[in-house]
């Protein structure tokens, strides 16, 4: 069908922000054009470009609607000839978000619900409703629609950047345990006295739980959770007191270091669609912390043992 033609400067107020300039619009309808008057009006009144295209009975729309593009659709309501609400409820059960506006003889009162319910934007009864109506239920239609579009294109980023995040934590602990790995066959070739043992059985597999106590296990899983959250300001000394039962159960930084990725790993794996960058930072930051935290714990009673304490008696100290 032909198109009218027409702008102002009244398309550029906010409330028409976000909507097209140039619209095409389909306008579905039954052999008596119901609501035809509106949709032609429309073109005429509308301070926007507006091509109409028109399709006769549900089969010629639907096919238009797959091949084609409308900023709008407009449907006529002629029970039994052309169901509007069946013929929406099936286009919107495809996943389609297109705005779609029922033009039909009954009142509001009768069938606007109706139509909501299958899915419709609008509904405007032929008798009383006026092209202005008809403008902005289109024009809100068309705002809901890109709303829709958008929020779904930044799920998708959000969902993106969050795998990306997970997949980028993930490649951390690998190359972290690709180390630990390379220092214990370093330090397995270093040690004449294991050489009774095959490589295979001394050598750390990827997903082998640490050789510590489980409950030091359970207490470095509570304490990553926590700095985490909080990080070290208030978890000082924490960590100094870990680092002393670590030493105590003479635990190598080798060691520490892989009860650490354990626990991650299985931190990072419990999030699920969570953001894992804070995680995988506080993490690193954790696990620095706590081995220097170790090597000073070390160093401490290394000089005790090669300085041990000396009790001196009152007579040595007057003197």
């Amino acid at each position: 069908m032909g198109a009218g033609l027409k702008t102002s400067d009244l398309s550029k107020g906010p409330s028409w922000q976000g909507v097209p300039l140039q619209w095409r619009v389909l306008y579905i309808c039954d052999r008596q054009r119901t609501g035809g008057w509106l949709v032609e009006g429309l073109a005429v009144e509308a301070p926007v470009e507006i091509e109409i295209h028109e399709a006769t009975g549900s089969v010629s729309g639907l096919a238009r609607l797959r091949d084609e593009v409308f900023e709008a659709i407009f449907i006529a309501h002629a029970p039994p000839e052309l169901d509007a609400i069946e013929l929406v409820a099936g286009y919107r059960t495809g996943g389609t978000d297109d705005p779609l506006i029922v033009l039909g003889r009954p009142s509001e009162q009768e069938l606007a619900v109706a139509c909501y319910e299958a899915g419709a934007d609008g509904y405007l009864c032929v008798s009383t409703a006026t092209t202005q109506a008809l403008i902005w239920t289109t024009v809100r239609a068309v705002q809901r629609c890109q709303l829709l579009r958008q929020n779904r294109r930044f799920v998708q980023a959000e969902r993106q950047r969050v795998q990306r995040e997970r997949e980028e934590a993930f490649r951390i602990l690998q190359h972290q345990k690709a180390v630990l790995r390379e220092l214990d066959k370093l330090s397995r070739q270093s040690r004449q006295s294991l050489e009774g043992l095959s490589s295979h059985n001394s050598e750390l597999e990827e997903d082998d739980p640490p050789q510590v106590p489980h409950t030091l296990i359970v207490h470095y899983r509570e304490l990553l959770r926590a700095y985490v959250i909080m990080g070290s300001g208030h978890l000082g000394s924490e960590l100094r007191h870990l680092a002393e039962v670590f030493a105590t159960a003479g635990l190598s930084a080798r060691e520490v270091m892989q009860l650490h990725l354990h626990v991650t790993a299985d931190l990072l794996k419990g999030l699920g669609s969570r953001s894992t960058r804070h995680v995988i930072t506080r993490a690193d930051l954790l696990v620095i912390e706590i081995l220097l935290q170790l090597a000073e714990v070390y160093r401490a009673r290394y000089r005790e043992m090669v300085r041990p304490p000396v009790q001196l008696f009152f007579r040595e100290l007057e003197e």
